[in-house]
């Protein structure tokens, strides 16, 4: 009998060993963020009578989403990943991004200790990577999705891009590095091919995608730089920027470059960006845009922090004529 028990005892703690070396060598995580509120705006809509709006609002600080994410360990180091990301409105119950399952990420990919990441799906830019979260009003402060740029322009939030390749580095005494490539997937348009009107049709081009990103972190200072190009016209689901009321024509290209520092005194981090994006439509008008954030943010407990930030928004000067290829 206490044969048996020793022997049962021994398997129990076996079995209880193997669970947890199981464990650390994976791991699946279930996640995610309702995110709601009510929005009054006293200026709607341009209409004779009143234009003030009470509404539902989705989205507020952060979009609402579910995902699920998870690792494996390989051994030596290197280990394999998984996300996929689905973007929901809670207001409604349909999915976000155009109604694209998984629209927010979707990706898988390898990781090793010491060197970085490669995954393949889609992903987001450099420019949400390294700008958005570390340097803007809206990721450095609880006014969220209110604070960034006007129909996000500068692809801050929401550069999703698909079939992309992308390479992020770990951190090199504070510097850490990336760059990514969306193919188009359509044949003879390798390096992608814009909208083209033929008669009164206009015929979808390809949505390729370039995203370069630099960021430095050490002690209370951080800079850092991203660099996209997309042919937005044929990407779907379709880029959140409305670019009809920007540019006439349909876009070609769209390029946007950010810079972006912060610094921390103690419980005080001052923060700053400046993105400049750039439209060169088929037809019509090339058109710059100049955004620049600067604010500050106060921790006066764990729990508590109160921010303040100041935005502008405009076109550069004014609407130029076609741009040089570069």
């Amino acid at each position: 009998m206490k044969k048996n028990l020793l022997a049962t005892a021994a398997l129990a703690a076996f079995a209880t060993l193997a669970a947890t070396s199981a464990h650390a060598q994976s791991s699946v995580t279930l996640y995610g963020v309702i995110d709601a509120g009510i929005n009054y705006a006293n200026n709607a809509a341009r209409t004779s009578g009143s234009d003030s709006l009470w509404k539902y609002d989705d989205g507020v600080v952060q979009g609402s989403r579910w995902g699920i994410k998870g690792t494996e360990d390989l051994g030596g180091g290197l280990k394999a990943i998984f996300t996929l990301e689905n973007g929901v409105n809670s207001g409604n119950g349909t999915l976000g991004q155009g109604g694209a399952e998984f629209g927010r990420q979707a990706f898988v990919g390898l990781a090793k200790n010491d060197v970085g990441s490669l995954t393949f799906g889609r992903q987001y830019s450099f420019s949400t990577d390294y700008l958005s979260g570390n340097y803007s009003i809206g990721g450095q402060t609880v006014a969220g999705n209110y604070a960034y740029h006007i129909n996000d322009v500068d692809q801050l939030t929401s550069s999703r891009i698909n079939n992309a390749v992308k390479f992020s580095s770990a951190s090199f005494y504070g510097v850490t590095f990336g760059a990514m490539y969306g193919f188009s997937n359509q044949a003879g348009a390798f390096a992608g091919a814009p909208n083209t009107t033929v008669g009164t049709t206009t015929v979808a081009g390809s949505s390729r995608a370039y995203s370069f990103g630099l960021n430095y972190k050490a002690g209370p200072f951080g800079i850092g730089a991203a660099y996209d190009i997309h042919y937005p016209g044929a990407a779907t689901p379709a880029f959140s920027t409305n670019l009809a009321n920007i540019a006439t024509g349909g876009a070609k290209d769209l390029r946007t470059f950010g810079v972006g520092a912060n610094y921390t005194l103690g419980s005080a981090t001052i923060f700053g960006l400046w993105t400049n994006t750039r439209f060169e439509p088929i037809t019509g008008a090339s058109l710059k845009l100049n955004a620049f954030d600067i604010g500050g943010k106060y921790a006066f407990t764990s729990a508590l922090t109160a921010g303040l930030g100041y935005s502008y928004n405009g076109p550069d000067g004014q609407l130029q004529g076609p741009l040089a290829p570069d």
